[in-house]
């Protein structure tokens, strides 16, 4: 993050403009609209700024800048044409800790302008970092189209219920619980709809039939699917922005993560071979015990909750002890990695069948029905299978597969880490130790595996 997001309150605070140009003329208009009091110095004022005058209010200095023409000054504007100016705005804002903003210059900027969406009180400011604004403005535009006007009066509304809520709830978590229900309600629907003496109506009769009680807790199993935060479906977004905690193991991409709540709880339970945060059963207890505490508590697991994801044993511990629960499929690792490699699962001229297997058994063993595996015209995905690679392929030749057969290892699949090693039962052992492998990897076995050359789509 190159810029902190932050706004600044400027109503009645002293800004200065230089410049007094066309670009001088849309930064003072930015100011104006957050009440700033405004003065410009610049050799020679436009029209437009000239008119602004009047409508804005601004103090007019036309003369060259001086560095002690910014003592004062809560913030500065340089929109020149003159780079020795700008340059000489920007020294003296850094040496008096003045905020500045050189316009098309990020190098000189402590600040920079938004691509900004205005629904006051509700605003909602686009940035690149000064690397591309045309870029921030075309987002600001998708995000205009999604966001209409009337959400201003949605947030004017509940501005004026603020303090009768904070007196009717004890809590701040009460309090949120509240407001999400009435965004999500047909409050919102009356607002947009131009009715807002009834929006205000049946807020005011929420409020009152609304009672303080403590809030109950559930639990959501979401699957966070094999790594790309875009692959998460609506509900699972929905519901881990509402949770107030979230548990969440190895598998997780940071990305993903980073779409929970900013305040939520986070929680790291992961495992890894030989090594894990938390015993299951404990987890189990966890996640029982913080929704007992009135906790809306998002369970994160990559891939699918109930492929391999001991999501059963889980939902388990929560139906007996009477804990409401939510479980959210993901799409499994076998699905996106196969498709972001390129490998069709099944095939008219490959594979009729497709079966799901683990390499990491219970017992940390590798014993699985060889001999079915073995069976050709299928493919099998082994999740789990990188440390057990060398025998897994072993068993499938010693019970009939053709030590040709092609095998694919796909590292974190569908991030932009992804990696496919291609190879076949006789090689992609030795290929893989030769190699610093990054799980989370998943296997897939079949002759599907020679479509990856012609089908890859995505390198990662």
């Amino acid at each position: 993050m190159d810029y902190f997001p932050i706004f600044v309150k400027l109503k009645d605070q002293d800004c200065l403009v230089v410049g007094g140009g066309e670009i001088a003329a849309r930064k003072i208009d930015c100011l104006a609209r957050a009440g700033a009091k405004i003065t410009v110095i610049a050799k020679e004022i436009s029209t437009n700024v000239a008119e602004m005058a009047v409508s804005h209010s601004l103090t007019l200095q036309q003369k060259a800048f001086l560095p002690e023409d910014l003592r004062g000054f809560r913030l500065v504007v340089s929109a020149t044409n003159d780079d020795e100016t700008n340059r000489l705005v920007a020294t003296t804002a850094e040496q008096q800790k003045i905020l500045v903003n050189v316009v098309d210059n990020p190098a000189l900027c402590s600040f920079i302008f938004p691509a900004i969406v205005d629904r006051s009180p509700l605003i909602i400011a686009v940035s690149s970092s000064g690397a591309a604004p045309v870029l921030a403005r075309l987002l600001r535009a998708k995000i205009e189209t999604l966001i209409p006007p009337s959400y201003g009066r949605l947030a004017q509304l509940a501005a004026k219920f603020r303090s009768p809520v904070q007196q009717h709830f004890k809590t701040f978590q009460q309090r949120r619980i509240f407001w999400e229900h009435v965004f999500q309600s047909n409050i919102a629907e009356l607002v947009f709809a131009g009715k807002d003496e009834q929006a205000k109506q049946q807020l005011q009769q929420t409020l009152n039939t609304t009672e303080n009680i403590p809030p109950v807790g559930e639990v959501y199993l979401i699957g966070a699917g094999p790594g790309a935060a875009d692959l998460l479906t609506f509900r699972a977004l929905r519901l881990l922005q509402q949770a107030d905690v979230v548990v969440y193991d190895r598998l997780v991409s940071p990305d993903i993560l980073d779409l929970a709540r900013r305040d939520s709880e986070k929680i790291y339970v992961g495992k890894q071979r030989q090594n894990h945060a938390l015993p299951q059963e404990s987890i189990n207890t966890l996640l029982a015990d913080l929704a007992k505490a009135g906790k809306r508590v998002a369970r994160l697991k990559g891939g699918d909750p109930f492929i391999f994801g001991r999501g059963g044993e889980e939902i388990e511990t929560l139906m007996q002890q009477g804990i409401h629960f939510q479980v959210v499929p993901g799409i499994t690792a076998a699905s996106g990695c196969a498709t972001y490699a390129g490998i069709p699962l099944t095939h008219r001229d490959h594979a009729q069948s497709c079966t799901f297997v683990t390499g990491h058994l219970k017992d940390d063993s590798v014993n699985l029905n060889w001999t079915q595996l073995a069976v050709p015209n299928q493919t099998i995905v082994i999740y789990m299978g990188l440390v057990g690679l060398e025998k897994i392929c072993q068993s499938l030749i010693a019970h009939g597969s053709d030590e040709n057969l092609p095998i694919a290892l796909v590292q974190q699949g569908t991030t932009h880490n992804q990696r496919v090693i291609i190879g076949t039962l006789s090689t992609l052992p030795a290929q893989v130790a030769q190699l610093d492998i990054k799980p989370p990897t998943l296997i897939i076995i079949g002759t599907v595996v020679t479509l990856h050359e012609r089908l890859r789509w995505f390198d990662g």
